[in-house]
């Protein structure tokens, strides 16, 4: 039996809407007791001074990358967990484009039995191909999948044919599973690399328009209008598409939207050191793009915050920044640089950020965090937002290190999480 008390830790659960200083009792995973000062402790109680961390509702992401299967130099089904896990994270969604894809039950279920038996890490939730083959035609099995236990169906790419599109919201209405678009018309972004505007042309890389996003999310949610299957639309990146998905939540339309967490802390301007890390799909936005996203979020335009995190090896990456695969690694960074950056500045509230990061991510995947309450199951994150560490492969569970944070310093870090 396990038996932990945290003292005078801050306790923040969005879910109740609770930012407190408490005394929490953790017994077997189960919160046992909570308040002001918990004084009754026995001698196998093992009591930890929390003053100045941090304890919340556990983190969830909408949706990472893992290399396994296909490409496990990069990342395994184990360490993207235990990345997960490290950077406050109890439950992460991967995506399905593996190698081979995740599109049949057989392969849904030997990666769930991988993670069986593992502790300390983040609960696997796993997304079912739309599609079978690369051209993205032919459709995968639904209800099996359904039946095999996916937690949604995305292909976690733009989509090559609207008819497909609107065939899959049909087909997929009666199960009642998530289904995330990611709304990107690849004949406008062409061979782009970084947001169409000023800096650019300044940097010589060749442009993506905000219209390649907006086009084909306008397209999407005249689909969602007449079908009404509930969408999520996956990485949005523009102040235009924050505007489009605002009319379309005040129009009743059955929709939820998140962005990445590097497309509110960095902007065009970043590109400059041509640092492949900074290679993203979509492209990190003009400093306007990052303005509406931020209030996109704190006004709950945008329902979550996903980390999109994609690790490569090192030969991958080291080469030109055209040439590199786009995505980089964020699930042990994300929180202390959202952190640092967006609540420590003041622009948002530790209540608002964890929400986007916790409970509001639960409910795009039609799960449910739990309130931070006697009784409950443990699922806690304990953040330390003074901490501070220098990011280097040494550091890291993930076997990449593709950021432009390698190498510095960053302030905050996840001591422990209940799972």
């Amino acid at each position: 039996m396990t038996k932990e008390l945290l003292q005078q830790v801050r306790l923040i659960d969005p879910v109740s809407g609770t930012d407190e200083i408490a005394d929490v009792l953790i017994i077997d995973g189960y919160i046992q007791a909570m308040g002001s000062q918990i004084s009754d402790i026995s001698a196998d109680i093992f009591v930890q001074d929390c003053r100045g961390l941090v304890l919340g509702t556990g983190l969830v992401d909408l949706y990472s990358h893992s290399g396994e299967p296909g490409f496990e130099d990069r990342e395994t089904l184990a360490s993207v967990l235990q990345a997960a896990a490290a950077g406050g994270f109890t439950r992460l969604a991967v995506l399905p484009d593996t190698c081979p894809p995740i599109d049949n039950p057989a392969l849904v279920a030997q990666l769930q039995q991988k993670r069986v038996g593992e502790k300390a890490s983040a609960y696997l939730q796993i997304w079912g191909a739309i599609t079978l083959d690369l051209a993205g035609k032919q459709l995968t099995e639904f209800r099996d999948l359904a039946t095999a236990g996916v937690v949604g169906f995305t292909d976690g790419k733009p989509w090559e044919n609207l008819s497909i599109v609107r065939r899959v919201l049909e087909y997929l209405q009666p199960f009642g599973k998530p289904v995330a678009f990611w709304p990107c018309d690849r004949s406008l972004s062409a061979n782009g690399m970084m947001r169409e505007g000023a800096e650019a042309l300044r940097i010589g890389l060749p442009p993506v328009p905000a219209s390649a996003e907006t086009s084909a999310l306008a397209a999407l949610l005249e689909l969602v209008a007449a079908i009404r299957t509930p969408v999520h639309i996956m990485r949005v990146s523009t102040a235009r598409s924050v505007e489009l998905i605002a009319t379309a939540k005040f129009q009743g339309l059955p929709v939820t939207a998140s962005t990445t967490w590097m497309h509110l802390l960095l902007d065009t301007s970043d590109v400059k050191s041509y640092h492949t890390a900074l290679h993203l799909d979509p492209p990190l936005g003009n400093p306007n793009d990052v303005a509406a996203l931020r209030g996109g979020v704190r006004g709950g335009v945008i329902d979550a915050i996903a980390i999109d995190h994609a690790a490569y090896t090192y030969e991958e990456k080291v080469q030109a920044f055209a040439e590199s695969p786009p995505g980089a690694i964020g699930l042990e960074l994300a929180l202390a640089l959202l952190w640092q950056n967006l609540v420590e500045t003041g622009e948002f509230t530790a209540l608002e950020l964890w929400r986007v990061l916790s409970n509001q991510p639960a409910a795009c995947l039609q799960q449910e965090i739990k309130a931070i309450k006697v009784g409950e199951k443990a699922e806690l994150t304990l953040f330390d937002p003074e901490h501070t560490w220098t990011v280097n492969r040494e550091n890291l569970y993930t076997l990449s290190n593709n950021t432009p944070w390698c190498g510095q310093e960053i302030k905050g870090r996840v001591l422990q999480t209940w799972c």
